[in-house]
Formats: C-alpha cells, sequence, structure tokens
C-alpha cells in the first residue's frame, strides 16, 4: 500500500512539473517572455488563479495558452483528486487497519505476549515468529511498533506497565508473557501486574542486575535470565568446554537446515501413557533422539533408559528432523 502511495505522489509531480516546464519553455519560445515571467505565466493559467495576462498574446501565443489551459487544468484538477483519494483510503486503511487487528488479538487463545521490541524482545519475536507461534507485541514506541508491524507481527501500541494494555493485548487469555524492558523496575511492575490479572500466567523476564533477580521470583516471575552472568559464563565455558558450547548452541539455534531440539508433551488422551520408552516403537521408528524426560513434579531424567516409564504430563526433550519430530507429537498427543 506504502509503495503504491508513493508512486502516485511521485506521478502527480511528475505530470505537473512536466506541464510547467513545458508551459515555461513555449512562452519563452513563441512569446519572448523572460523565464520568470513565463513560468508566472504558466502557473496562475494551471492553477486557474484568473490574472490578466502579463503581456498581450499573439495568435499562436493564445492557441498554444489554450491548449495549456487544456492539459494543465485537467491535470491540476487530477491531481487534487488523486491527493483527496489517497488522504481518504490512509484513514480508511488505519481505521479499518486497526479494527481488523483488534478483532485478531481478540480471536487468540493460549499466545504469548513480548512487552518491549528493544533488542531482547525482538529476538524474542522473530522466534516465536520463525516457530508460527501467536504472539502479540506490547511498545510504547511507535517507532519500534512500525518495524514490528512491517515484519508481519500483531501490536500494541501502549505502555505495557499499565493493567488496560495487557487487557488489551489479551492477557486473561494467554499463555505467557515476556518483560523486556530495558528497566528491572518497569519489568518487575509488569510481573506484578500480569501476575494478578491472570496468576496462571507463564512469565519470563530479564534483570540487568543481579540484585533484582530475587525480586522478581518473588513478584511470580517463573523464569529470571541475568544477560552479563550467563554471557560471563559463556564466554568462560568457550575455553574451557568448547565443544560442549558449540554442542549446546547446536540445540538451541537450530544450526542445519534439518535437525532441532523440542519439547515434547504426553496428553492424557494419548494411549501411550504408563509404557516405558522401550515399549514405544513408534518413538524408534520415528528417527528422533530422547535426551531428557521431566517428570511433571518437576524431576529431570538425561538419557532415560529403555525402561523407563512415561505417563501423563511428562516432557520429553528430544532431537531430531522437524518432520519427525512433529510425527512424534501426533503420536503422543493423539
Amino acid at each position: 500500500m506504502q509503495r503504491r502511495l508513493v508512486r502516485r505522489f511521485l506521478l502527480i509531480a511528475g505530470l505537473l512539473s512536466l506541464i510547467l516546464i513545458v508551459g515555461t519553455v513555449g512562452f519563452v519560445w513563441i512569446e519572448g517572455y523572460p523565464w520568470f515571467d513565463a513560468f508566472y505565466m504558466t502557473l496562475t493559467t494551471i492553477t486557474t488563479v484568473g490574472y490578466q495576462e502579463i503581456r498581450s498574446l499573439s495568435r499562436a501565443g493564445r492557441v498554444f495558452n489554450s491548449f495549456l489551459i487544456l492539459v494543465g487544468v485537467s491535470s491540476m484538477f487530477l491531481a487534487v483528486g488523486a491527493m483527496t483519494q489517497t488522504i481518504i483510503e490512509l484513514e480508511l486503511q488505519d481505521r479499518y487497519g486497526k479494527r481488523r487487528k483488534r478483532r485478531m488479538i481478540d480471536h487468540l487463545h493460549d499466545h504469548f505476549i513480548v512487552c518491549g521490541f528493544g533488542r531482547v524482545g525482538r529476538n524474542a519475536s522473530y522466534e516465536f515468529q520463525r516457530a508460527n507461534i501467536p504472539f502479540v507485541v506490547v511498545d510504547r514506541n511507535e517507532q519500534r511498533i512500525a518495524k514490528a508491524m512491517e515484519a508481519g507481527m500483531l501490536t500494541v501500541v501502549a505502555d505495557a506497565t499499565r493493567d488496560d494494555s495487557l487487557r488489551e493485548a489479551g492477557v486473561m487469555r494467554a499463555k505467557g508473557l515476556i518483560a523486556a524492558l530495558p528497566s528491572d523496575a518497569e519489568n518487575l511492575f509488569i510481573i506484578l501486574s500480569a501476575k494478578t490479572l491472570n496468576p496462571n500466567l507463564t512469565v519470563v523476564t530479564r534483570a540487568s542486575e543481579e540484585e533484582a533477580e530475587e525480586k522478581m521470583r518473588r513478584a511470580g516471575a517463573d523464569t529470571v535470565f541475568t544477560p552479563y552472568a550467563m554471557t560471563g559464563r559463556q564466554l568462560a565455558d568457550s575455553l574451557l568446554r568448547p565443544h560442549v558450547v558449540e554442542f549446546m548452541d547446536f540445540g538451541r539455534s537450530n544450526i542445519g537446515p534439518k535437525v532441532t531440539m523440542e519439547q515434547v508433551c504426553v496428553t492424557a488422551n494419548t494411549q501411550l501413557t504408563r509404557k516405558t520408552l522401550g515399549q514405544l516403537m513408534e518413538l524408534r521408528k520415528s528417527g528422533v533422539i530422547v535426551l531428557a524426560v521431566r517428570k511433571r513434579g518437576g524431576e529431570t531424567t538425561f538419557n532415560p533408559p529403555p525402561e523407563f516409564e512415561i505417563s501423563e504430563g511428562d516432557y520429553l526433550i528430544v532431537m531430531g528432523e522437524r518432520p519427525n519430530l512433529q510425527k512424534l507429537e501426533q503420536i503422543l498427543a493423539s
């Protein structure tokens, strides 16, 4: 839409400029006007101002001026109509665009909310977008929201620390929230508001200061990341255990077009509950590797043996090609 509007404005400007140039050159060539007088005569003619002729025109000059009136005035009316149409289209697009976005957000369930579209929130949003997960971006900076909208994301221009903003983003129906504002105090305020509105919401946040981590957990944050501490540990691990770091990066960033890591939940509907991994023949045929099993109570077993029993609510941490992971998910959720 924006490209079409830009092309329309360029076409109008080019047409009017061409008429001004032709009219100015014509009056100079036919009547011998000075350049400024020729430009002024052309401008008053095509804008229908109605001033009298600067100098008397010859028969050839009047023929040329008649042609200029027909073409120039028609072009001017066309330009005014096109600009009016553009303004109306922009207003309608903005109005219906907001209504359409509002309806789309109102129909979201079990989605995620990203509060803040800075460096942290932007990368989290791109990850959700790559995974085709429904989410909403909330930020009070209109330029950041414009970037999110250009990327095809659902957005809300609002202050994420306000309850009304979180309600507008569908916090009552959301599954999780990322508090990624640059200030620890603002993130803490978001956590308190979000958990009050939806106690079942899973909240993940970042803490610039390590002292704020415990406060955020007490406020209700389920996971708190401290970027500086994490970066320091990763830098040290890159020297002490470089191959381990490379493997973990492989799992997190999906290096390669096929292999990735995923978590798969064992639902209540599946007929495979209370069975062992060894008995799960479909799992072996699916071509995935079970790295760990996280029980519903929170206990995690790494490299589970074939006799390990799975049950409802367990999460299997697996690695494999994406089609095989989707097949496994269908098996455990069927």
